[in-house]
């Protein structure tokens, strides 16, 4: 009767420690992309890029149109969407940085996802990565975590 108890006592043991590292895992997961948003439920974007226009975009109906409401490109919404998910993979205080140097006075690329706004600048001299800037904060995001361009017709 003891051993089984001791069995069941290491068996609940064993779960609780499974089920908080998996907790752990899931915040940790979080903590290292750029905004905590879901780009399958973002709603509105707004993006500027240095030599074009600003562009709006809002879904409607589970679908993307432009500012003025006609459809527009899916999978650059889509695209744009998604880099509320970007792995990050260093976070650094805003002020530990010149932003002029970092090409975010004034930044490559500005997107703003449902209210949160993304500042983009170049590349870091090391490594495949580049700045943008979240807040108060720095991330080290993939080299192509970039909006793209809109596609001229």
């Amino acid at each position: 009767m003891k051993a089984r108890l001791i069995a069941l006592a290491v068996l609940a043991a064993l779960v609780a420690a499974v089920v908080w590292q998996w907790h752990a895992d899931e915040a940790d997961a979080r903590a290292h992309l750029l905004t905590a948003l879901d780009p399958d439920t973002v709603g509105h974007l707004e993006v500027s890029l240095k030599g074009y226009s600003a562009q709006r975009f809002d879904r409607r109906d589970g679908r993307w149109v432009d500012a003025s409401g006609a459809p527009t490109d899916e999978g650059r919404a889509a695209e744009l969407a998604s880099l509320a998910a970007t792995p990050v993979n260093d976070w650094k205080a805003a002020s530990d940085f010149d932003p002029a140097k970092i090409g975010l006075a004034p930044p490559l690329a500005v997107l703003v996802i449902d209210g949160q706004r993304i500042a983009f600048g170049e590349m870091t001299a090391l490594g495949k990565q580049r700045y943008a800037r979240v807040g108060d904060r720095i991330a080290l995001v993939p080299a192509q975590a970039l909006p793209r361009a809109p596609r001229l017709l």
